[in-house]
Parts: structure tokens; sequence; C-alpha cells
């Protein structure tokens, strides 16, 4: 399922589907879970969707990579989002590259 401003119609590429929608997240992932038939969902995309998703609390796994380069001002991942780590544990690794993962995992 692909989130857009833009909805089209699906479009068939072997046997995936890429289904174009512009619902709330809310709508999206009920709509991405019924679609999945029982497997996993995977939430990707720029800090705008990932901001929604987080902010309508639908998270439950999260992987952020910080890389040390400046691309730019962009859009904020965490303003507005005050309190989110009580509600998750989070995992930081370094690498020598300078380059941050951070998992963070919904508490429970």
């Amino acid at each position: 399922m692909v989130l857009t401003h833009h909805p089209r119609p699906d479009l068939v590429l072997g046997e995936t589907t890429f289904t174009f929608r512009d619902p709330p997240p809310v709508e999206a992932l009920a709509l991405a879970v019924e679609l999945a038939e029982g497997r996993d969902v995977r939430l990707g995309g720029g800090p705008t969707t990932v901001r929604a998703f987080l902010e309508a609390d639908l998270v439950d796994l999260l992987h952020v990579v910080v890389v040390p380069v400046v691309l730019g001002r962009g859009v904020r991942v965490w303003d507005g989002l005050e309190g989110l780590e009580e509600r998750f544990d989070v995992e930081t690794t370094a690498s020598p590259t300078g380059v941050v993962h951070q998992v963070w995992t919904r508490r429970r």
C-alpha cells in the first residue's frame, strides 16, 4: 500500500500490487493489515509519514538511522512528540562511520 496525496488506480507488477490511497493513518493501517492477510505490516517513508503514525500511536517498532550529514532544513521528526520516549525502550548503536542506529520498541 502506498500513501499518496494523489490516489490513482492500483498498479500490478508481477505478483505485487501497489495500492495508492490517501487515508488518515488509522484507516491506512487497517487497510494495510487487511491487505497483508496476517503478514507483518511495515511503514516506510519520510519524516512527515513517520510523524503522523507516531502521533496516532500506531508504531510498535521504529528503526531510525541518523547520518552525520546536513542536507538542509527538512522536517523535524521529533518536534511536538515530547514524552514519546516514555512509551518506548530505545537501543542505540553507533558505528565507526558516525552513523547511529536507534531501535525504538514499544513498552508493553
